[in-house]
């Protein structure tokens, strides 16, 4: 496992500009084997969970060619569709767990769709019963090889529009079913389906394809199905989980940042629920400027006196990603917070590292912190810690950059798969980070 060595303590200083979105990347990724014709996406990330897809992609056929930084050509006309039920697929498929988003458009295109129980985050359980029920509902009949860990769905006579009505909000599980009604017979309507900017892209990519999706931005959509769908060219947004990462660094390391080109109708409530905790930022044109927060920052109570709770909710609620970065950040704030975790029994298990460090952190239960803030007036110390999952190793990596010393995280994998040359892009702006490889 390669490590970073992080000096905290310093100022940082410039300009930083976001990502490509991870989740939209996946998602629309998945979206090229939709049709036979050229697919052009730009902005896709160069991260780990994003290549391994890709890599997935061209394994199975599609003809992939690189235009420049982040700019792909993807061509689906001559898949191998036996490589699904082979155990290159089975290894590959199980170390992603966006893998499960190729199933859709392959169901909706061919009729069958397989894959592996997928893997990523060890952060708690993460059904896909919504995924399935799904692609029942249109029609397709589910099997699955418990010994081998191995999902199938198949829809011989094809697939036929229905009304659902989802058991959760899942992101990925209405990506999955969105892109299977799209080439399904009859109209399909989802209630309760996830509104987030992400799947708004998708949604908005395959009406440019040729398809028919109304209600795009709402929890009800109306999907009417075509028999075929067309090339597109489409650019992902800039990640707003990076975007809320860089808000939290600038605030805990006192640093005067601006975060580029954030697009910032599609933020949602990021930027107030960041002004929650006392950070002030400021809209100045399409980016974010974050002053140094010299005098640190002060959390907001309610209007009754009762202190601060900051939980995650479907969009447009704050999004699950962040909370990590909302704990660590106010770990410096002045006042008291609690962190309410509704979705991941296991995402909070990471303030063990904080609390090691010198943060004030009652771990309520597997879904509950209340932060302490020092308001500066004891900084975190320097430890050794191993990342556990993207976001935490993120939060941990900005109070390592925050405390006094020298800091050691282990398993930076983790990080890679989320964030771009992110030692790079932090030296570029004054962080003292070395990546040791193993």
């Amino acid at each position: 496992m390669s490590t970073f060595q992080i000096e905290g303590g310093h100022q940082l200083k410039g300009e930083i500009t976001p990502q490509g979105a991870k989740n939209e990347a996946l998602q629309i990724l998945c979206a090229v084997l939709l049709t036979p014709e050229k697919v052009t996406i730009s902005n896709i990330p160069d991260i780990r969970d994003v290549n391994k897809l890709i890599e997935i992609l061209r394994n199975l056929g599609v003809k992939i060619q690189k235009l420049g930084k982040g700019k792909y050509t993807f061509k689906s006309d001559e898949l191998n569709l036996d490589y699904l039920e082979s155990e290159q697929f089975k290894q590959e498929g199980s170390g992603l767990r966006g893998s499960i988003m190729i199933v859709g458009p392959l169901l909706g295109r061919f009729g069958k769709g397989y894959i592996p129980r997928p893997g990523g985050d060890k952060i708690g359980r993460r059904r896909l019963d919504t995924h399935f029920e799904g692609f029942i509902n249109l029609g397709a009949e589910f099997r699955y090889n418990k010994e081998e860990r191995f999902y199938g769905v198949e829809a011989s006579e094809g697939l036929t529009g229905t009304h659902m009505l989802l058991d959760e909000a899942s992101v990925t599980g209405t990506a999955n079913i969105v892109m299977a009604a799209a080439l399904a017979k009859g109209k399909t309507t989802i209630y309760n389906a996830a509104c987030e900017p992400y799947l708004q892209q998708l949604c908005k990519m395959i009406n440019s394809m040729g398809g028919k999706i109304e209600g795009v931005g709402s929890n009800l959509l109306s999907i009417e199905g075509v028999e075929s769908l067309g090339g597109c060219e489409h650019r992902v947004l800039p990640d707003m989980i990076e975007i809320g990462s860089w808000i939290g660094l600038a605030a805990m390391t006192k640093s005067e940042i601006t975060i580029k080109n954030v697009s910032w109708e599609n933020l949602g409530i990021i930027p107030n629920t960041f002004r929650k905790l006392g950070i002030t930022l400021e809209r100045v044109g399409d980016d974010i400027y974050i002053p140094a927060h010299k005098d640190g920052y002060q959390i907001e109570s309610y209007i009754d006196g009762s202190f601060m709770t900051i939980s995650d909710a479907p969009w447009p609620g704050f999004t699950p990603d962040l909370l990590s970065i909302i704990l660590v950040v106010a770990t410096q704030a002045k006042g008291e917070v609690m962190v309410h975790q509704k979705m991941f029994e296991s995402r909070l298990f990471f303030v063990d590292k904080l609390i090691d460090m010198g943060a004030k952190i009652i771990l309520c239960d597997p879904h509950r912190a209340t932060i302490i803030g020092h308001d500066f007036k004891s900084t975190l110390k320097a430890t050794t810690m191993v990342s556990p999952d993207i976001r935490a190793g993120i939060s941990l990596l900005i109070a390592a950059l925050s405390a006094k010393g020298t800091s050691t995280i282990h398993n930076i994998e983790q990080i890679d798969r989320g964030y771009e040359n992110i030692d790079e892009r932090l030296r570029a702006i004054g962080a003292k980070i070395i990546r040791v490889d193993a």
